[in-house]
């Protein structure tokens, strides 16, 4: 085959507080010929995704820093255009880590990171958002940490994003009260009308803890019983005051910090007086978990029961945009980067 060009997004410095353009280099390389045992996959869809902040500083957390001149790491969905390996033929749809570049090659020990996916019922896009990782974070966050039981009210922080919009959804489904969390009148709007939750509070329409906790007491008369959590800080905050006896937390991002900022948190000792679970948890660390969430997930999105929405940014140059842009919350729903 003739030679094939690779450009590819590299980390090339470590940002300090917020993220700039000038944090990432673009190269061009050639894509090296195969050898018994690859696949190369061209990437048409690449994923950004909050946690890609934090994978930036060099910090210690649950997975090590992205590297320094090295390509950007995130989860892609594409076609095998060329193969050298019994598993994979020319023209699959396949799911796996290409990062953020045109082309990525597998040898035969990272084939665990790919796996072939079905579009005939279910868009190629989707597999990145709802019947990909953000919908199983969504899922596995839910049913095995909130457990939420029919009546209970289980609110949801960051709310219209890839992650939230399905775990509202999916609490909805086992009956219970869901409230949401955005920022703006148009994605609470969105929360409620078309994702079905049963209120939702605009942030941005409060800006301090007395306005929030008064807007979140009077969706949540009840009190609060289960809370997903994407945000932190002054969010966190309200949800705990509100806490019933025996609610559950699953922490699934702290974004409200993602740029170094302290995040104290108001009243600890509710956890105490209010026997509280919170936990935190990283769903790749949980992957006995995915075909049963994917099944659910799969079928939801198929059916037209779980819907989702997607910002389509055009072309690989356009990803650091949409990366900044992502993390400032100017996203609505799954933020993509659309690469062919």
């Amino acid at each position: 085959m003739s030679k094939l060009i690779n450009r590819q997004f590299q980390l090339a410095s470590r940002p300090a507080g917020e993220p700039e353009v000038a944090n990432f280099k673009l190269v061009e390389t050639a894509v090296a010929d195969l050898t018994d045992g690859q696949v190369l996959l061209r990437n048409h869809y690449l994923s950004l995704d909050p946690y890609m902040r934090w994978r930036m500083n060099d910090a210690k957390s649950y997975a090590a820093p992205q590297a320094l001149n090295e390509v950007m790491v995130g989860g892609t969905v594409g076609e095998v255009v060329a193969s050298k390996n019994p598993l994979f033929k020319v023209g699959d749809t396949v799911r796996g880590g290409g990062g953020w570049q045109l082309y990525r090659l597998f040898g035969a020990a990272q084939l665990g990171l790919l796996q072939k996916v079905d579009t005939a019922r279910i868009p190629m896009s989707a597999y990145l958002g709802a019947v990909g990782m953000p919908g199983v974070t969504a899922w596995y966050g839910l049913v095995k940490i909130i457990h939420p039981k029919a009546g209970e009210t289980v609110v949801v922080s960051a709310a219209s994003g890839a992650v939230g919009s399905v775990v509202g959804q999916l609490a909805k489904v086992r009956g219970a009260r869901v409230v949401g969390i955005a920022g703006g009148a148009e994605k609470c709007r969105y929360v409620v009308d078309e994702l079905g939750f049963d209120a939702c509070i605009d942030h941005k329409a409060h800006p301090d803890l007395k306005s929030l906790l008064q807007a979140l007491k009077q969706a949540c008369p009840a009190g609060i019983d289960g809370h997903f959590e994407n945000v932190g800080g002054m969010i966190l905050d309200a949800v705990m005051q509100l806490a019933n006896p025996f609610s559950r937390i699953a922490v699934c991002g702290m974004i409200s910090g993602y740029n170094g900022e302290p995040i104290p948190m108001a009243a600890p000792q509710l956890i105490l007086v209010n026997r509280m679970k919170i936990e935190g948890f990283i769903v790749s660390e949980h992957m006995e978990f995915w075909p049963e969430a994917l099944q659910e997930l799969g079928e939801g999105v198929a059916s037209g029961q779980i819907k989702y929405r997607e910002t389509v940014a055009q072309g690989l140059d356009a990803a650091p945009e949409a990366f900044l842009g992502l993390l400032k919350g100017k996203n609505f729903g799954k933020q993509l980067v659309k690469l062919v």
